[in-house]
């Protein structure tokens, strides 16, 4: 009986895929810590980790899950789907290369997305 490959057999993989979530969670933490810093901030680093959104109830808040909008839940979903086929469909030295390369911009790239969509949010600017 032939099992399914379901998971990384090799601990290199295992420090890629754990680095996906990671590197969301840091650049959201530098971008926070960031915006804190240029507004002056006392202490930027606790309000880098006190960036969390208020969660809203009403009529006006249409969020899908935990996300605030579909397009919001889009850009997520096409993002997994990409670290997704970099993953099913390589292997060896061009799934690392990719992973290096690809992955990490389009995770970046999503965390400053729902940052700053977070962040318009937050000053009134943003539609519900």
């Amino acid at each position: 009986m032939t099992q399914a490959r379901a998971l990384p057999d090799d601990a290199t993989e295992w420090w890629i895929y754990l680095g996906v979530p990671a590197l969301y969670l840091l650049t959201r933490r530098l971008l926070a810590w960031h915006q804190a810093r240029s507004q002056g901030t006392e202490h930027p680093v606790r309000a880098a980790f006190d960036d969390e959104e208020p969660q809203e109830t009403g009529a006006g808040a249409a969020a899908v899950g935990a996300f605030r909008s579909y397009r919001q839940l889009l850009g997520f979903a096409a993002g997994a789907v990409v670290v997704a086929l970099v993953a099913a469909l390589t292997e060896g030295g061009v799934r690392l290369a990719l992973m290096c390369t690809l992955v990490p911009v389009v995770v970046v790239l999503l965390a400053y997305l729902d940052f700053r969509r977070a962040r318009t949010h937050r000053l009134g600017h943003g539609r519900t």
